[in-house]
């Protein structure tokens, strides 16, 4: 697929993971949708980078829990650029044990809406667009919390209601995949340990110790936490290089969800054949 050109819609763009693929789509020649929702001490530099970028975009503030908001934001783009190619659904909420402690409603209800049924708004929104696109890609950003849970190293991480949600973001691409078949492959990146996604650059983060941050990355078999560039990467590669893969997780975790342990030597047994 050649990027250049293309409309790209792409959530959670005011910093972070959302921002870099936004630039990185940029650079590649896409026209942007990009929204945002709170953390608005970042909104002048969010503006600032994309005026830069010398891309044409629009950006949206916008509360995608809101069904009726997501729809119109969805519109607004589609109507500003002539369609929408690409979708980059890169919202999601999630509390760590070591900030939040046991749940309260409040925040269950929102962790399920924003990963969850935020990204199921959008699509459903964007999906006459996407199929009217000789050629379109949906992207779920997902967690390898899906997998794990609150286990292990990642147990003051991820909670079980951002868990579920994330496990839940597999079975939308899964679905997705069926309802934009032939013409719109969706595909899912679950990702790990990313520096401002579960990792050094969230407020969690500073609540751990030493010996617990330690234990996360020893339990990578890289060795390192992931960066905005690993994540863009694997964003480009489901774009313009991987068109017969839709209804796939791409997991991106560095080695976290088969780590642990070291394993030791073969054994000579018992019995060898000569």
């Amino acid at each position: 697929m050649e990027i250049k050109g293309k409309v790209a819609l792409v959530l959670g763009a005011i910093k972070g993971i959302g921002r870099h693929i936004g630039l990185v789509l940029a650079g590649q020649g896409a026209k942007l949708g990009l929204t945002h929702h709170d953390w608005e001490e970042s909104l002048p530099e969010m503006q600032e980078v994309f005026a830069r970028s010398g891309a044409d975009h629009l950006i949206c503030h916008v509360d995608l829990t809101d069904r009726d908001a997501a729809t119109a934001m969805v519109k607004t783009v589609a109507d500003r650029f002539g369609g929408i190619d690409i979708l980059v659904n890169n919202i999601e909420r999630g509390g760590w044990p070591v900030v939040h402690g046991l749940y309260t409603q409040k925040q269950w209800d929102l962790e399920m809406a924003t990963t969850l049924r935020a990204k199921q708004w959008v699509f459903e929104a964007a999906l006459p667009w996407l199929k009217a696109s000789p050629e379109a890609v949906v992207i779920n950003l997902s967690s390898i919390a899906g997998v794990v849970g609150r286990s292990g190293p990642a147990a003051p991480v991820f909670n079980e209601g951002y868990a579920a949600a994330s496990r839940g973001v597999s079975l939308l691409t899964e679905t997705w995949a069926r309802m934009g078949a032939p013409s719109v492959r969706v595909n899912e990146i679950m990702l790990g340990f990313v520096e401002t996604r579960h990792g050094p650059q969230t407020r969690g983060w500073g609540l751990l110790t030493d010996a617990q941050k330690q234990a996360i990355v020893d339990h990578t078999l890289v060795g390192r936490m992931g960066t905005l560039d690993d994540v863009s990467r694997a964003v480009l590669f489901i774009i313009r290089d991987a068109p017969f893969m839709t209804g796939a997780v791409l997991r991106l975790d560095g080695g976290y969800v088969p780590g642990g342990e070291k394993m030791s030597p073969m054994p000579e047994g018992v019995e060898r054949n000569e």
